[in-house]
């Protein structure tokens, strides 16, 4: 793929720089940037406002960053969506001038400029999580993939830029995510209640997502449910207008569900989360419009309970469940085209190991509008009572 060259100096209004720490003085002046300011010379209106704004921090991908990824199939998407390129190119951007040493091992999830409702049902801006992860400060995108910033703090007249080694991954939708994630059977039921559109369309979610071993553990409590018994499952898992991000978990913390039951959150004192007596096995998948935490066991709005003191991963909600030999609703689903990054439970704060990323799956994806009511409507909310397992 190639992108048309506009230098940064022929735009209008760049003609002349007004000091040496003005954006486009600090970009033409490091020749590792130079794919950059030619990705940004295709985007005038963007790099005008970028250049007058203050208090940002630009993620800037560096050469070699941008190489990989026009040799990729997310840049050829992006070689003919010039919608994408504005939105993939606010996304690294954030909102606040955040310096390497203000990010900590305890992730941050930064909001960015990336408000366009084509790309992103998060308010106040799509975000990336940002983490120390030994010695390298690192910030997550979607489908779990990580950039290194490989030169820090080039300061400029409206914040800093950091250099990392990796295009970011603009979120996709949840169904997308799931499928790539290899969470088929929570795909398989979503859309076995035809809930695709709520799940990827409704703003502000946090979803609690069963693994697919979790559904095939108590495959027999699911075979014989009606569709509005599964959805109400279903809805048990999501809670509405609050995006979780761990950062914002705290021990003790109960969130009201789609269901209308509560679901309550434990934090032992070894850091693991708990949903309920489900572990958080990956937390922080971020999407289009919210935040996905995968865990290790279907929740029941009839088994309530924490875990036991001493747990060292999640319990069964079904108790009088048994474990079937196929993995439920995945029959006939589609198979997915990505995956996310490699994940480590547990390795870290942001419970992800540290890999290279090479190509930034910048794919694009459209939101829609479905507010909290309707939401609740196609859920199935209220829903019949759950027969008690």
């Amino acid at each position: 793929m190639q992108f048309k060259t506009l230098p940064l100096l022929a735009l209008a209004g760049y003609a002349a720089a007004q000091s040496n720490n003005t954006l486009n003085a600090t970009l033409a002046s490091n020749p590792d940037l130079s794919n950059l300011t030619t990705f940004l010379g295709t985007n005038p209106a963007l790099v005008q406002a970028l250049s007058s704004a203050q208090n940002i921090t630009i993620l800037a991908p560096s050469n070699q960053a941008f190489n990989e990824l026009a040799n990729s199939s997310a840049g050829l998407a992006l070689a003919s969506d010039p919608g994408l390129v504005t939105a993939l190119l606010q996304y690294h951007v954030l909102n606040g001038t955040y310096s390497a040493a203000q990010i900590t091992n305890t992730s941050v999830f930064i909001p960015t400029l990336l408000t366009n409702s084509s790309y992103t049902n998060v308010t106040g801006g799509q975000v990336v999580e940002a983490v120390l992860i030994g010695n390298d400060t690192t910030f997550y995108s979607g489908l779990l993939q990580n950039a290194t910033v490989s030169t820090a703090d080039v300061n400029f007249t409206g914040g800093v830029i950091h250099i990392i080694d990796s295009v970011l991954t603009l979120p996709l939708t949840v169904t997308d995510t799931a499928l790539a994630a290899n969470l088929t059977s929570l795909y398989g039921a979503v859309n076995a209640t035809d809930l695709i559109s709520t799940v990827n369309e409704t703003p502000d979610l946090t979803i609690f997502a069963p693994s697919n071993e979790a559904f095939q553990a108590i495959g027999s409590a699911l075979a014989n449910l009606s569709t509005t018994d599964l959805a109400s499952i279903l809805a048990y898992h999501v809670v509405n207008g609050t995006v979780g991000y761990s950062s914002g978990l705290e021990n003790g913390t109960t969130l009201q569900t789609l269901n209308g039951a509560n679901l309550t959150i434990t934090i032992d004192g070894n850091g693991t989360v708990f949903v309920n007596a489900a572990e958080v096995v990956t937390p922080n998948v971020l999407v289009a419009n919210g935040v996905v935490h995968i865990i290790d066991n279907v929740l029941s709005p009839n088994a309530t309970e924490g875990p036991a003191p001493s747990a060292t991963e999640g319990t069964p909600a079904f108790t009088g469940a048994s474990s079937v030999s196929d993995v439920p609703f995945t029959s006939g689903q589609p198979t997915p085209t990505t995956q996310v990054n490699p994940t480590s439970a547990g390795a870290g704060p942001a419970s992800t190991a540290v890999s290279s990323s090479t190509s930034g799956a910048a794919v694009p994806m459209r939101t829609g509008a479905v507010g909290a009511v309707q939401a609740a409507a196609l859920f199935g909310v209220p829903a019949a009572v759950l027969m008690g397992y």
